[in-house]
């Protein structure tokens, strides 16, 4: 595979967000994405033994292996352009203690940024990097 899949959460305001915040930092067009509603991500789901029932995580799967969490948000952003490549530094704190912070992040985000009552539709301009 050469290029990562982020799955998120299509109808959460935030990871809608988050992952226009990816399409305009990678340049080099690394990441794919597919919301974990989609049948896309019940197929991956299948293939690498993992579920798509808890929304409140976003998935990357890159190089064969499966980053849930704050590892997986730590792995997209060493992916992204310079200064958010920098965040990365944060693997080295356990992640016990980072996926908590990213617990009452995702207990929020409906809360704080709202939820729409269906999945994100891409732009023209990057629906090639959505894999549905």
């Amino acid at each position: 595979m050469d290029h990562g899949i982020i799955l998120f959460d299509g109808v959460c305001n935030f990871c809608n967000s988050a992952v226009n915040y990816v399409i305009r930092h990678d340049r080099r067009g690394y990441f794919h994405f597919a919301p974990l509603q989609s049948a896309t991500a019940k197929d991956l789901a299948a293939k690498y033994g993992f579920s798509t029932d808890d929304m409140n995580t976003f998935i990357l799967i890159e190089h064969g292996k499966v980053y849930t969490k704050s590892t997986a948000a730590l792995q997209v952003a060493a992916k992204l352009n310079f200064p958010v490549r920098l965040l990365y530094i944060f693997i080295v704190v356990p992640s016990f203690i980072r996926d908590r912070i990213y617990d009452v992040v995702a207990r929020n985000r409906y809360r704080w940024a709202g939820k729409n009552p269906v999945c994100m539709v891409p732009t023209a301009a990057v629906k090639g990097r959505f894999m549905n």
